[in-house]
């Protein structure tokens, strides 16, 4: 299997275990893989009364750094892009909130996970 392949992969079981554990906790998911002409988007959920923007990222282990590093400026503007443009899409006027969470396992077990509400700001 092509890196490129495994690598898909391992996102997606990561999305997924950052569904399951974003649900569990109350949160209602909305939309996944949400795309635009900006980019895309992970997960858009509500928690309460926040709208909530969220940046999966997924390691097989800590070795090469933590997921949430791979979460730097850059990308945080690319998400706060997308964002817009969704609120702009749907007419969003409430609070907004944007987290990350931090999937490691390899796909195959148990997923060690770490949720970073407001893990930054605009």
């Amino acid at each position: 299997m092509a890196v490129d392949r495994r690598r898909q992969v391992l996102g997606r079981w990561g999305e997924e275990q950052a569904a399951a554990y974003l649900e569990a906790r109350g949160l209602r998911l909305l939309r996944r893989n949400y795309r635009c002409p900006r980019g895309e988007i992970d997960l858009v959920a509500v928690d309460g009364k926040v709208l909530v923007f969220c940046e999966v990222k997924t390691r097989r282990s800590a070795a090469y750094g933590l997921p949430q590093e791979a979460v730097g400026r850059a990308k945080q503007q690319q998400i706060i892009r997308v964002a817009s443009w969704y609120l702009q899409e749907h007419g969003w006027q409430g609070e907004v909130r944007f987290d990350v969470v931090a999937v490691t396992g390899t796909g195959r077990g148990q997923a060690e996970i770490t949720w970073l509400p407001a893990a930054f700001t605009t």
